[in-house]
């Protein structure tokens, strides 16, 4: 088997290690029941692309809405751009600020996004250079963690992140029922009054086993608990 097949295989393993039994996963931190291993594409080696980063002159202040209808505050480093299905393309690449070095995300949306893939956006993260070339790998796309829960506040990529093809790598939406079709769909579906909970045992029985502990999303964005801070 190709030697890089295997170690995405070995990457998939380990996440699902960790989404089934660490404290900070949120299917764990905040009793989200059913999980089965995330889902994902297909290994589509022909997703791996080279980028070049054009910097900015100096990082800029930028903010990304968030789930929640607030703004997070990030850094704008620049733009990948890079050619994939025969388009040149490109995308805002951000920095999260203090705590996590040199490393950049990079949050998109795409084709799929809305019915395969998760409809507010996925993301990717780079390690800065100093050469500005990176290898654009969107078999290793993953979900931030309001794709799972309404626990943590994760940043919508902008407009500009918009992909004009479909991008059939990396993570799947987790579940159809947790799948807005767009940002502004997931705000519109958030302001909605909330249902009149049932007064039926088993409608007691299972609020009563929600975790209210709030953990870290790897991420960029923060917790809904304004007494805990994140990147």
């Amino acid at each position: 088997m190709d030697p890089y097949v295997v170690e995405l295989e070995r990457e998939r393993q380990m996440k699902d290690r960790f989404m089934a039994h660490h404290p900070e996963s949120p299917f764990v931190a905040e009793g989200v029941p059913g999980f089965r291993g995330l889902r994902y594409f297909p290994v589509d080696p022909s997703l791996r692309v080279a980028a070049r980063l054009e910097r900015r002159p100096a990082p800029e202040e930028a903010y990304l809405r968030t789930n929640r209808d607030g703004q997070s505050t990030m850094r704008l480093i620049g733009e990948l751009r890079f050619a994939l299905r025969g388009r040149e393309l490109r995308l805002r690449v951000f920095h999260a600020g203090e705590g996590v070095g040199t490393s950049v995300f990079v949050p998109f949306r795409d084709g799929t996004s809305g019915s395969e893939s998760y409809g507010p956006g996925r993301y990717l993260t780079l390690e800065l250079n100093e050469r500005d070339e990176y290898e654009l790998d969107f078999n290793r796309a993953f979900n931030p963690y309001c794709a799972y829960t309404d626990a943590y506040e994760c940043g919508f990529p902008p407009a500009d992140n918009d992909l004009p093809v479909p991008i059939r790598a990396g993570e799947k939406v987790w579940s159809e029922d947790r799948n807005p079709s767009t940002p502004n769909t997931a705000l519109r579906e958030r302001a909605q009054p909330a249902p009149k909970p049932s007064a039926s045992p088993t409608a007691r029985s299972r609020r009563s086993g929600a975790s209210a502990a709030r953990r870290r999303s790897p991420a960029p964005g923060k917790r809904t608990r304004p007494t805990r801070r994140s990147r």
